[in-house]
């Protein structure tokens, strides 16, 4: 069970008879393995049978028994029993001082009233459980109490207040992940340790098997014979092994070679091309000043900002994109309202869609959870929504929009009545390897990194990607993302 091997523990634990006097133990853990796997009248069963139990028997806390009672009913959309549960458990808790759990069924109360769209009973728990958080040492509890006061907030149209939170959220887990490493570095170091001593071990036990040689001299031809031939096989294993991790070293200096090319090649070619477009406007903008020609200025000066703002987008993706090459960039799967995100993405969007007089739709259900990746998610929306700006004319119109769901993916639509495609090059870009580089829609830059990178975070997050396109009529991107089966 620990090894979260649950098919195997279950296995395990379904052999001790019910007649053993701590079946109760049985029970629990079966429970926690059943509530592991979404069986959650499967585990409500293991439960219940321990809450019947008289308290002299236990010796483990009651609380958590009623927390976990609570969560099986949530998960059942029993409601009124969930609520009795979590507030049995919550009395105890607050009797025996137990700050952790008490945070945890803050959080359950909330989402309990929360899933019943029943906000100002949800939003004073989440509350106590944002404040309680501050005084506990665990990084999850206080990254879990932030974000949810983010998602209030963003309920509630204070995104300034919910920034604020985010950003918290933000600064935990990257607290979090600090732990990680530094825990990751310490088993490194126990391990290189152990090496170590083993090491010491191998010389007195080689020592040891010299002595012996010495004290019997007829075995000291055969000893050395030994001693010769095991040196020459080891030797001979170090050299394979060298061989291999020189190989190996080998082939991935290939790949960051590879890497560093592509990256070199883009550069040179798309920022050469974009400080190449504003110098020659900056030129038409000096003429321009000095005739006094101010219509002609303000053409200049928003094409000049167009350009900025596409060679910003360029840097942004390149970053992200060798990143994600290089295996650097931080990435955490986990429940995420797609609606909100949605609404982070276009909100820095719509200056641009002003200006152009686009006209944007946002119909996206309210129920749909997805489970995927923050900040790669919020690139992928970023770079379509920035391509359907850029090859939408004026006056057209951008729509965003969920497709009905799957039972395992929400499928998530960004349209627009733009240029569109031909059939051939939207083969293209959905090929599996393609870095495109091409230009249209009054000289803007186009390399297919956005695109690629899409893909490929797309392809990390366990998606899809379709699209849909006629030339002159506009363009569907479809973007399949997997469901968090386990919300309420």
């Amino acid at each position: 069970m620990e090894k979260k091997i649950f098919n195997e523990a279950k296995k395990e634990f379904n052999l001790i008879s019910s007649d053993f006097r701590f079946n109760y133990k049985v029970n629990f853990l079966l429970g926690e393995i059943a509530l592991e796997q979404n069986e959650f009248k499967i585990a409500l069963s293991h439960f219940n049978a321990i809450e019947k139990l008289s308290e002299d028997l236990y010796d483990f806390k009651e609380s958590g028994v009623l927390l976990n009672i609570g969560l099986c009913h949530l998960h059942l959309r029993e409601f009124d029993d969930a609520e009795k549960y979590f507030f049995r458990s919550v009395e105890l808790q607050e009797v025996e001082k137990d700050s952790l759990m008490l945070i945890s069924s803050y959080m359950n109360i909330a989402n309990l009233y929360y899933t019943q769209y029943k906000d100002n009973q949800a939003i004073p728990y989440f509350e106590k459980a944002y404040s309680l958080s501050k005084k506990v040492k665990s990084f999850d509890l206080k990254r879990a109490a932030a974000k949810n006061m983010a998602a209030v907030e963003e309920n509630r149209k204070n995104f300034q207040t919910a920034l604020v939170y985010r950003k918290e959220y933000e600064a935990w887990k990257d607290s979090l992940n600090d732990q990680n490493k530094v825990w990751e570095i310490a088993e490194v170091e126990k391990k290189f340790a152990i090496k170590q001593k083993q090491k010491e071990v191998n010389v007195l036990a080689a020592e040891n098997k010299a002595k012996i040689a010495e004290r019997n001299g007829f075995l000291i031809s055969s000893v050395l014979l030994f001693v010769l031939l095991g040196t020459g096989v080891y030797f001979y294993r170090q050299k394979i092994r060298n061989n291999k991790i020189i190989l190996a070293q080998k082939n991935e200096l290939d790949e960051l070679n590879a890497t560093k090319d592509k990256l070199f090649s883009i550069v040179s070619h798309d920022l050469r091309s974009s400080v190449n477009a504003l110098k020659v406007s900056n030129s038409k903008l000096l003429d321009n000043l000095e005739s006094k020609n101010y219509t002609e200025l303000d053409v200049l000066l928003h094409k000049n900002s167009s350009i900025a703002s596409g060679a910003y987008n360029l840097l942004d993706n390149l970053l992200n994109w060798a990143l994600l090459q290089t295996q650097q960039s931080y990435f955490y799967q986990e429940s995420l309202h797609l609606t909100s995100i949605v609404k982070h993405v276009e909100y820095n969007y719509k200056p641009l869609m002003l200006n152009k007089n686009i006209d944007f739709k946002s119909s996206i259900s309210t129920s749909d959870y997805v489970f995927a990746d923050l900040d790669s998610l919020k690139i992928i929306i970023r770079n379509f929504l920035d391509n359907a700006i850029k090859f939408s004319k004026e006056n057209g119109t951008i729509s965003i929009y969920s497709r009905p769901a799957s039972e395992e993916f929400c499928y998530l639509v960004i349209e627009d009545t733009g240029l569109g495609m031909s059939e051939a090059t939207r083969r293209e870009l959905l090929k599996e390897t393609i870095l495109l580089s091409k230009k249209q829609n009054d000289d803007s830059i186009g390399t297919g990194l956005g695109m690629q990178l899409c893909k490929s975070l797309i392809r990390k997050n366990e998606g899809t990607l379709d699209i849909e396109s006629e030339e002159g009529v506009g363009t569907k991107i479809i973007i399949g993302l997997p469901k968090f089966k386990n919300h309420g």
